[in-house]
């Protein structure tokens, strides 16, 4: 079989295409939960409070941590304070927020050995959502503040790798955000990315765009995982990407 990325084995069928990871990466907003509803209330809100227009102000949020957003747009207030308003808010906010198509049967299908979640939501804010979605929450995952530099920088998804003992090109990083997919490829990791919340243009950094966590099934196969799906575009294979 041809390796793609050091030895993460992969093999093709016609359109379905094989992977062989160790572990698995996943993001959590828009791939194990659907909480985009919540998010942009919560922007629209502090953005209407803080003078910012709340269209810019919810894309620029989407896929990064809040604290860099807060940061970045209104650099002379209390970085702390704003953050623990906007974890507070959209903890409150659970309307519309449920496990995403496709997860329940790929996540019971799984130890928690060889996945966890890597997330710009805070810690307390991730634990919430994925409790009230249903989703097992893991012991360990990387969220905002284990990390010093967010999404699209490789930190997040490097830590996430060494949390589950292995090296990034061992993982397939699972994203719906074009910086979380640049930042998985940017770890070294290859990475698959749903359409949930970007184009199939905005996601150039995936290796491969599938519709939805519906069309991927992950098995276990010895030491490895098995996952197939179908692309509705596939990169190709890229480079390895050193790691630091």
């Amino acid at each position: 079989m041809p390796c793609y990325s050091g030895s993460m084995d992969s093999s093709r069928a016609g359109g379905l295409v094989t992977l062989y990871p160790r572990g698995i990466l996943f993001d959590m907003d828009g791939i194990l939960v659907s909480s985009i509803g919540s998010v942009e209330r919560t922007w629209e809100r502090w953005a209407s409070a803080r003078g910012l227009d709340p269209e810019r102000t919810i894309r620029m949020a989407h896929g990064r941590r809040a604290i860099e957003t807060v940061r970045e747009l209104r650099p002379d207030l209390d970085d702390m304070k704003e953050l623990e308003w906007l974890e507070e808010v959209e903890i409150a906010d659970k309307v519309g927020l449920e496990m995403l198509p496709g997860v329940k049967s790929i996540l019971e299908s799984l130890p928690e050995k060889y996945w966890t979640v890597v997330t710009s939501a805070t810690d307390k804010l991730a634990r919430s959502r994925m409790q009230h979605g249903g989703i097992p929450v893991p012991t360990h995952i990387i969220a905002a503040e284990t990390v010093a530099n967010g999404k699209p920088h490789p930190e997040p998804y490097r830590k996430g790798a060494e949390l589950l003992g292995l090296a990034p090109e061992d993982c397939l990083v699972i994203e719906d955000s074009a910086s979380g997919a640049s930042a998985g490829h940017a770890a070294g990791c290859k990475v698959l990315a749903t359409l949930f919340s970007h184009s199939i243009e905005a996601l150039a950094d995936a290796d491969w765009v599938v519709r939805s966590l519906e069309d991927v099934q992950v098995r276990l196969a010895g030491d490895h995982l098995e996952i197939l799906f179908t692309p509705v575009s596939a990169v190709g294979p890229r480079e390895p990407v050193a790691t630091r």
